[in-house]
């Protein structure tokens, strides 16, 4: 799949006292993509939870590289890196424009509701990464 995109407004309830983005903010931006990417591919968590099935973020390591303030609009994009029988790795990156200010790598892993790890069902991977 190529790299999903989702748009993303900033408010005042994201920045801090200085006026640029909270850091922790960009976490909720990165969230957002990711559910919005698996959206597109008809994948809900609503869905996946009836079967059993959850996402849990695993790792992240995040780059800040430039700030965003208020009222900006971001880009978060999001495209998968790797993937395994019950582990994704993604590449997100929040820019404005062509600037790309923070950067994601996540890992993200497929895990029961009630506990433990799951494969991802044969249907799902392949809507995740097509040709797996």
């Amino acid at each position: 799949m190529s790299t999903h995109s989702f748009p993303v407004r900033i408010y005042y309830e994201d920045t801090d006292f200085s006026g640029n983005v909270y850091h922790a903010a960009y976490l909720k931006f990165f969230e957002r993509g990711r559910t919005e990417f698996l959206r597109d591919l008809g994948i809900h968590h609503a869905e996946l939870a009836e079967q059993g099935i959850a996402f849990a973020v695993r790792s992240m390591a995040i780059e800040f590289i430039g700030a965003a303030r208020i009222d900006d609009l971001l880009t978060v994009n999001t495209e998968v890196t790797q993937s395994s029988g019950v582990r994704l790795g993604l590449r997100q990156t929040i820019a404005r424009g062509d600037a790309v200010l923070t950067t994601a790598d996540v890992t993200v892993v497929a895990i029961k509701t009630s506990g433990g790890p799951a494969r991802l069902p044969a249907d799902l991977r392949a809507r995740l990464v097509p040709g797996a």
